[in-house]
């Protein structure tokens, strides 16, 4: 864990934690190699199966691809140091990438939508035991990949994302292989569709989630595990503080919150005040880049009205 403080002066003081997220570069090489070599697989026995379920999959399969892609390559990016031009480094590529991943995903989904229908109107047979085997590897596959991401899925909106996105896989090549042995038992040929729609269903929710978060992200709004009211009634509450205004919470990155405000404390502050209260925020909120104006008087402040932004 890096650690950097500053104090500039008792009315104004920045207090930072830069907590460097976990690697995670190896579990994404696993997750990509496995994944790129069942797409592979997928796709050239859906085809010769016949199973629209199986090619939807695939391509559904291919979107988690070029997400884990998107992914690793933000992640490398946030690692970055800050440059006279980027101020922040490059953190906030991860907040990009969980939206381009979303995205995709949305995309995916009219495409099977649109193929199952078609598939409806114009059933045909499908290779049952091809396919059960096929899908059977997919819930090991993904299986595997979503372990390898877990520990990081609370902390992290492209980790969270890349676990979704893998455990979703494993439940939906698990639908697979129920559909295949529905048809291989019964012959009813509009299972396989059936089943697309499932899988496009299983999609859309989890690029909805993923859209919606990072979309936030991106607009600055406070991030989902942190109550606004609950951060200004923790500073409000403090010693000696008799106002708080002016606080914004934002996501840096998407393992990274910053927080800026002011506080009106007539007995002033020091250095002491500073680091405890950014001491308490890191670990009551998990923020841990804040930067905190200490004011003796409110009516002095541009900023002090509600309105103000």
């Amino acid at each position: 864990m890096h650690v950097h403080d500053h104090v500039h002066d008792r009315s104004h003081g920045h207090v930072g934690h830069s907590h460097a997220p976990q690697s995670f570069g190896f579990a994404f090489a696993v997750g990509v190699t496995l994944n790129s070599a069942f797409v592979i697989a997928e796709l050239v026995f859906g085809y010769l199966a016949n199973s629209l379920a199986l090619i939807s999959d695939a391509l559904h399969n291919l979107s988690d691809v070029v997400a884990l892609l998107l992914a690793w390559g933000a992640a490398w990016l946030s690692s970055k140091r800050p440059t006279e031009l980027h101020t922040y480094g490059y953190r906030r590529a991860s907040i990009l990438a969980a939206l381009i991943n979303a995205a995709l995903l949305l995309f995916a989904v009219g495409g099977i939508v649109v193929e199952a229908i078609d598939r409806f109107r114009f059933p045909a047979a499908v290779a049952g035991p091809t396919v059960i085997w096929v899908a059977a590897l997919g819930i090991l596959v993904n299986g595997v990949t979503a372990l390898l991401f877990m520990r990081g899925r609370a902390s992290d909106l492209n980790i969270r994302g890349a676990f979704l996105h893998m455990a979703a896989d494993a439940l939906v090549s698990f639908g697979v292989v129920v559909a295949a042995l529905v048809i291989t038992l019964t012959g009813w040929l509009w299972v396989d569709p059936a089943t697309s729609l499932v899988v496009a269903a299983v999609v859309l929710v989890s690029g909805w989630g993923l859209a919606r978060d990072s979309v936030n992200l991106a607009l600055d709004a406070v991030p989902r595990s942190i109550e606004y009211a609950d951060v200004r009634d923790y500073l409000a509450g403090l010693e000696g503080v008799a106002d708080v205004h002016d606080l914004h919470i934002w996501a840096m990155s998407t393992n990274e919150t910053a927080l800026t405000a002011h506080l009106v404390r007539p007995c002033g502050s020091d250095d002491a005040f500073l680091h405890k209260v950014c001491d308490g925020l890191s670990r009551r909120f998990n923020i841990h880049h804040a930067t905190l104006q200490v004011e003796t008087s409110r009516e002095a402040c541009r900023l002090a009205s509600a309105d103000a932004v």
